[in-house]
């Protein structure tokens, strides 16, 4: 019965037509103002205006969209030899394509640009090279980031034989604030080596790009990877705005191994940094961090010290509901059937209609079960029984309804916007399965294709009628459909996980329910017998008898009589009475489960500070 706490996210071939000239599609800018960037500011490079790439041992020029600037020392080597494509004196086209670039006329510059790629100019394999470069940056500087990976990305699988790989990096790196992970920019980055990331002109991005390899390798999860994963996060200065969420993943990799002591000390590291120098990314990843210690407190059996930090999780956030759940738990192994039953009541409370907690009925039945209240044992499994098994054959049937992934996607893409025309207990448990970060993430990047084809299609008409465009909308199209079947797998796997889940609380519910009925069973046995009935030794977590509910001096007690406040969410108890190891003259436990709510202004309990045991 006790929840697992520990662990709770073909590029197109371009058509190639001969233009005489280009023409200017694209309005001037003010100089500095679409640069790539890092989540800190604006990155600046210098422009290679002989597409000679630098000899090893010579300092490698940056690109600062255009501009001529100093030289920055030379890169890291690799081991091992690697052979660069020495470029020639290059083609009037590629002139012309770097000196439109440099302008800032993005659109004119692809046009060019495409020639070169598809060897329409003459050039030699070096230059062809530069010329893929610099399509990649001029489509990241029109806004069209995915159809800029595609190039860049054509880089990235050369390796350290093209001329323009060790750059390309910063550029992914700048890629990975406009993509989400779906899009492949992680697997991109994963294609370098620690010793690629020593480059001093990586030095506006290295925090970033140590962080994002770390992901790659996390993702990975083998053994070697895990390793290389901690080494990275471990790199990330504390001064940097990747240092919280490098701190984090750095935890959940412990998580992975079982090493609770270290993943502790690394989600403290966030709570210290953001209780002594507290900025932006850290207060995002602060609540995260208490969620994550107090299940990792749970899982090494310190009830006290998981309740702690689930109690930091504030009301306003979105895990809060979790939070509280996931403390029933603690509080239920503490003999805190009181709280537990309040957290319960919250749970399912008509403001979370949308939220879906079957296993809280279990719970709650398993708690009346320890304290040998068997009618109200079953009356909570009543109320499970009342929906859930039906709830499960609804969304099996949903699941079904789609096979295509495709299809499945424009399906529930109603079902978020509400317009699927299902029953409202459908609707509900459906859109909240869907509301999975992870998803969101993968129907985001369907969006950001989405905003890029109709970028095409505004698009000056001279423009769309080029070879560049048809490719940029070819790659595109083909880009929107894999990602709608991707995500349409994913939607119906989080689906087909909340079957699964309420199958297994419907096995758990006939487990308390067998035993509750065979404990009823020996009582009547026992009666017809004029016997009395028999002694029921209490459950391993209800050792408390009086079920009294102790009010401090901050709190006021009020009786629950139907209605529920906003205000007294999250501050309900309830009185249970033991009823085990009792004689049958006992007296009897009340027949309703009062609850009090702490009053509106009452403050939480005082918060441990953030480098507590």
């Amino acid at each position: 019965m006790k929840r697992n706490l520990l662990e709770s996210v073909a590029v197109a071939t371009l058509l190639a037509v001969t233009f005489a000239a280009p023409c200017a599609f694209a309005k001037k800018k003010k100089k500095g103002d679409d640069a790539p960037a890092d989540a800190g500011g604006t990155m600046t490079f210098t422009t290679d205006d002989t597409g000679q790439p630098p000899p090893a041992n010579t300092p490698a020029p940056a690109d600062n969209g255009g501009k001529k600037g100093k030289p920055a020392a030379a890169a890291v080597k690799r081991t091992g030899p690697v052979t660069v494509v020495q470029a020639g004196a290059p083609s009037k086209v590629l002139e012309r394509a770097v000196k439109l670039y440099e302008g800032e006329d993005y659109f004119s510059a692809t046009i060019e640009l495409n020639k070169v790629v598809e060897g329409q100019s003459g050039d030699d394999e070096g230059n062809k090279q530069r010329a893929e470069f610099y399509m990649g940056k001029a489509l990241f500087q029109m806004k069209f980031y995915s159809a800029a990976l595609s190039y860049f990305d054509r880089i990235v699988q050369r390796g350290p034989e093209h001329a323009y790989y060790n750059k390309t990096l910063q550029w992914l790196a700048s890629l990975s604030q406009y993509l989400p992970d779906s899009a492949g920019v992680l697997e991109k980055i994963g294609k370098y080596t620690r010793e690629d990331l020593e480059q001093p002109a990586l030095e506006p991005v290295r925090d970033q790009l140590y962080y994002l390899l770390g992901r790659y390798h996390y993702v990975k999860a083998t053994d070697d990877d895990t390793k290389e994963a901690l080494d990275l996060f471990a790199a990330v200065p504390e001064r940097s705005e990747y240092y919280a969420k490098a701190k984090f993943f750095e935890g959940m990799a412990h998580v992975r191994k079982n090493r609770a002591k270290e993943a502790g000390d690394a989600f403290k590291s966030i709570l210290r940094k953001a209780k002594e120098n507290p900025d932006k990314s850290t207060r995002e990843f602060e609540e995260l961090a208490n969620i994550s210690l107090a299940r990792t407190f749970y899982s090494l059996h310190k009830f006290d010290q998981s309740v702690k930090y689930f109690d930091k999780v504030t009301q306003d956030s979105p895990d809060w509901l979790a939070s509280l759940f996931e403390s029933s738990w603690a509080h239920f192994q503490m003999d805190g059937d009181s709280k537990a039953l309040g957290n319960i009541h919250t749970i399912n409370a008509p403001y979370f209609e949308n939220e879906f907690y079957p296993e809280s009925l279990v719970l709650k039945a398993l708690i009346y079960f320890q304290r040998c209240q068997f009618d109200r044992a079953k009356d909570a499994l009543a109320e499970f029984n009342a929906t859930y098994p039906k709830l499960k054959s609804e969304i099996d049937r949903l699941i079904a309804k789609y096979p295509d992934n495709g299809e499945f996607y424009d399906f529930i893409d109603k079902i978020r916007k509400g317009q699927a025309q299902l029953s409202e207990r459908v609707q509900r448990a459906a859109k909240g399965a869907l509301s999975d970060k992870t998803l969101a993430k993968q129907i985001d990047y369907v969006n950001e294709l989405q905003r890029e084809l109709k970028s095409v299609e505004k698009a000056d008409p001279a423009w769309r009628s080029t070879a560049i465009a048809s490719g940029v909308l070819q790659d595109l199209t083909l880009q929107q459909s894999l990602a709608k079947n991707d995500a349409g797998n994913l939607a119906r796997e989080r689906l087909k996980r909340l079957s699964t889940e309420i199958q297994d609380q419907v096995k758990q519910s006939i487990k308390v329910e067998f035993e509750t009925l065979n404990k009823e069973k020996t009582e009547l046995q026992a009666q017809s017998i004029g016997q009395s009935a028999p002694v029921f030794a209490s459950g391993p977590n209800a050792a408390n008898k009086s079920g009294e509910v102790v009010v401090d001096d901050e709190h006021e007690r009020w009786p629950f009589e139907g209605e529920y406040w906003k205000d007294e969410l999250g501050y309900y108890r309830f009185r249970v009475l033991n009823k085990c190891a009792a004689s049958k003259n006992a007296a009897p436990a009340e027949s309703a489960a009062p609850a009090e709510a702490a009053p509106a202004d009452a403050p939480p309990a005082d918060a441990p500070p953030a480098d507590a045991p």
